[in-house]
């Protein structure tokens, strides 16, 4: 399925684990595979810590050191610390579903990984029986 997302900031990491587990639940699926994908160049998704808030951010911080928004860069865009960001976090994940429930750990959540906002961004899901 489809999912929206409006409007992204230039670099966030919004917890879509709720929009995933919903779907999960409204599936006829007990258990099986839930892939999340993302079909953006500049952008990617992860699963990490969802307890504290200073997690994605230190997450942020630490790959604008790595890989600043300005640099010496060749693409024409303007945007490679965000091909490189998107590269790093990857285009999708799979998370096992057991009894209609996502299987992640106490503190995990999932997350759309934003590098060149603002856009309008958009992730799929799709929900394998097995």
């Amino acid at each position: 399925m489809r999912h929206r997302i409006q409007t992204t900031k230039p670099q966030q990491f919004i917890n879509i684990t709720q929009r995933v587990a919903d779907e999960v639940r409204g599936s006829n699926v007990e258990n099986g595979i839930a892939v999340i994908y993302v079909p953006h160049t500049t952008a990617g998704i992860t699963i990490n810590e969802n307890a504290d808030p200073d997690v994605v951010r230190n997450m942020i911080y630490a790959l604008n050191r790595a890989f600043p928004v300005e640099g010496e860069y060749l693409h024409i865009e303007g945007n490679s610390h965000a091909h490189i960001k998107a590269s790093l976090m990857g285009s999708s994940c799979t998370v096992i579903i057991r009894d209609k429930r996502l299987m992640l750990g106490t503190w995990q959540g999932i997350y759309f990984c934003e590098f060149d906002g603002p856009r309008d961004r958009e992730f799929f899901v799709k929900i394998i029986e097995g």
